[in-house]
């Protein structure tokens, strides 16, 4: 299922903010809303803004290393859920598709990771119908969220 970045927002829990990136799935109402740390937050963001800040951040340092080596990113597919033991969630896997000057190769990243790096390239992003199913949510839940970048003050 196409997916792509519909937001980056900070979450108000028990245990207090936590960031999270809303996607927007192809032909559907609900989204699918992932958990992450603020970095990861804030360099999706600033992936989406695509303003050149100068030195390069972990992410910009990796694509630029990837385009030296002839590579580029094809696509993300965030492929699964694994659930926690007490049912609160769970972790999701994502796979990093990219083109190589040898073919193409399949890298196990972090779904943070890979949507930051993503938000840079315009490279597309999927989710599959399981993922769907089982992170799917109500988008009206996450649309009144601050967004990221005023949690953060300036990038």
């Amino acid at each position: 299922m196409q997916a792509s970045i519909d937001a980056v927002r900070v979450a108000g829990t028990p245990e207090g903010p936590v960031p999270v990136v809303v996607l927007a799935v192809e032909d559907e109402d609900d989204v699918v809303p992932i958990f992450i740390g603020f970095n990861e937050a804030t360099s999706i963001a600033r992936g989406l803004e695509a303003d050149d800040i100068g030195r390069p951040l972990t992410h910009d340092l990796l694509l630029d290393v990837m385009e030296e080596l002839g590579s580029r990113i094809d696509r993300v597919v965030i492929n699964e859920i694994e659930q926690r033991e007490d049912g609160q969630g769970g972790t999701y896997i994502a796979d990093l598709h990219v083109q190589t000057p040898r073919g193409e190769t399949v890298i196990d990243a972090r779904p943070s990771d890979s949507l930051a790096l993503a938000a840079r390239t315009n490279a597309s992003i999927e989710v599959t119908e399981d993922v769907f199913a089982d992170g799917r949510d109500e988008s009206e839940k996450f649309e009144q969220l601050e967004d990221i970048r005023n949690v953060s003050g300036d990038m």
